[in-house]
């Protein structure tokens, strides 16, 4: 994928506050770690501990398949369960590591912005949305879809909206100010330049087949269906700021 773009910070006026703090590198918010730590978990299990066939058991009961939700194969409780526990696996090492990467990057400034009960909700439903367009693309597909990029993808649009403005006053990256316009960031050269180079990388892979290191087809459906819904509807999860 590309590299994010800059983002443009917001420093404080020098008669309005000190001097920010640097912010460790490794600083992760603890929501985040929770989420690399449970990704990270669920793959050493599948690789290490768990025999072939019980591997089978956890793909089959984990990750998202869309035709058991066209009405071909009946009921299941795991119905309910797996449009959010796929979010929590991962293909193979390239895949996970590629992922906690992205996710790193865009997770901490979002969850030290909205808090963790909110950030958890926002994996959830951006993951949730990541599936509902895949299987409405397509609804008789067999093949299991895992993987964090869709509800990743949906932090990016996040991103967007909040311009990639990044706070560092509290000595924690957050992203800043009140979520732009649409139509601001629509206008925002640096924005969609990020954006464009994303969504053709996103339709490269998935199209072309192209992604170096991951074995299976790229879900792109699901990285769009991610974004969409992390970028129209951040508000409904957004933090408001306190008045001054």
């Amino acid at each position: 994928m590309s590299e994010p773009a800059n983002p443009i910070e917001a420093e404080p006026q020098p008669d309005e506050a000190p001097e920010p703090r640097r912010e460790p590198v490794f600083n992760l918010p603890p929501v985040v770690l929770a989420v690399i730590g449970i990704c990270a978990a669920v793959y050493l299990l599948q690789q290490y501990v768990l025999t072939e066939a019980q591997q089978m058991v956890l793909l089959y009961d984990g990750a998202f398949i869309p035709v058991l939700y066209t009405g071909q194969y009946g009921f299941d409780w795991f119905l309910f369960t797996r449009p959010f526990t796929y979010a929590f696996m991962h293909g193979g090492f390239a895949h996970i590591a590629i992922n906690m990467v992205w996710l790193a990057a865009f997770g901490s400034p979002l969850a030290n912005r909205l808090g963790a009960a909110r950030f958890a909700v926002f994996y959830a439903a951006t993951g949730l949305a990541s599936v509902v367009l895949f299987w409405a693309l397509h609804p008789y597909g067999e093949a299991p879809l895992v993987g964090a990029s869709g509800a990743i993808s949906g932090m990016m649009g996040a991103a967007a909206r909040y311009g990639f403005r990044i706070d560092r006053s509290s000595g924690q990256a957050a992203f800043a100010g009140e979520p732009l316009p649409i139509a601001v960031v629509l206008r925002s050269r640096g924005v969609m330049t990020f954006l464009g180079v994303w969504m053709v990388i996103n339709l490269a892979t998935g199209l072309l087949g192209f992604a170096p290191g991951i074995d299976g087809q790229i879900a792109w459906e699901a990285h769009i269906g991610g974004f969409i819904a992390g970028f129209f509807g951040l508000r409904f999860f957004d933090r408001p700021l306190p008045e001054a």
